[in-house]
């Protein structure tokens, strides 16, 4: 009997964990070993010379600017590898300051420039108020209305070129930069957003969703049974009628009716 296996890579895991974004690695693990898929998670930092395209999701989470700017040197040497990796359908999923560092560059309130790696197309600039609070916002990626929520507090301002998507539409909270209605980014198996929480842990359908693209790399049947998170689903229902007083629209378990 063949194992299926996943191979998670935590980009920086002792230098970008704020808000308990590590908390997202253990709902990708947990959901997928609940369905007796195997995960390898390895811890990546700085000076470690790594092969990116061995894995088939990578995870970072955010930071204060000190780190942040640590990061952003290692990672730019990691440039060429996490390029490769992404044009192999590797799955990125970056919170905060590293959703920021996946962008042409983080220009902070004080005039200081930091260079992204400029995977996607846009830019963040601070600001002197910091966005906080929580979050209820509507993910675009699928072609139904699914609700997604989340703690948010940064002080940059992200605008998306015409090159990128943005991950969501804002109804309750402030967003990519509390303008323009956007929440997050998204360019195939790449997602950034500035949802803390762990923004997994709410939000079920979206850890799932990168689970089944992870998977792609692996099998062309990605297909995920379902599974007994009615508590889940009840915590992020509870959350959207709280802070956007809206009834919940998600259809859950949805890939066990469209990928069967």
């Amino acid at each position: 009997m063949c194992t299926l296996k996943l191979k998670i890579g935590h980009l920086y895991p002792d230098l970008l964990e704020i808000y308990s974004d590590r908390g997202n690695i253990t709902v990708l693990r947990k959901r997928a070993e609940w369905r007796g898929i195997e995960v390898q998670v390895d811890r990546i930092s700085i000076g470690d010379d790594v092969n990116l395209v061995e894995y088939d999701l990578l995870f970072s989470g955010g930071g204060e600017d000190r780190e942040q700017m640590q990061v952003a040197e290692d990672l730019l040497r990691k440039r060429d590898t996490l390029l490769r990796a992404v044009a192999s359908g590797t799955v990125v999923l970056a919170i905060c300051g590293s959703y920021q560092l996946l962008g042409h560059y983080f220009e902070t309130v004080n005039g200081h420039r930091i260079e992204g790696v400029g995977l996607l197309d846009f830019y963040t600039i601070g600001g002197q108020r910091r966005l906080t609070g929580n979050v209820v916002s509507k993910l675009t990626i699928f072609n139904f209305e699914c609700t997604v929520v989340g703690y948010e507090n940064h002080s940059g301002r992200t605008y998306l070129g015409p090159g990128v998507a943005p991950l969501a539409t804002v109804v309750s909270g402030h967003g990519n930069n509390g303008e323009d209605g956007l929440e997050g980014v998204v360019q195939g198996t790449v997602f950034g957003t500035y949802l803390h929480g762990p923004v997994l842990a709410k939000n079920p359908l979206l850890a799932d969703h990168l689970l089944q693209l992870a998977l792609k790399r692996r099998t062309d049947r990605p297909y995920l049974p379902p599974l007994e998170d009615e508590w889940e689903w009840l915590a992020h229902e509870r959350l959207v009628r709280k802070f956007a007083r809206m009834k919940l629209t998600c259809p859950r378990r949805v890939y066990n009716e469209v990928d069967r």
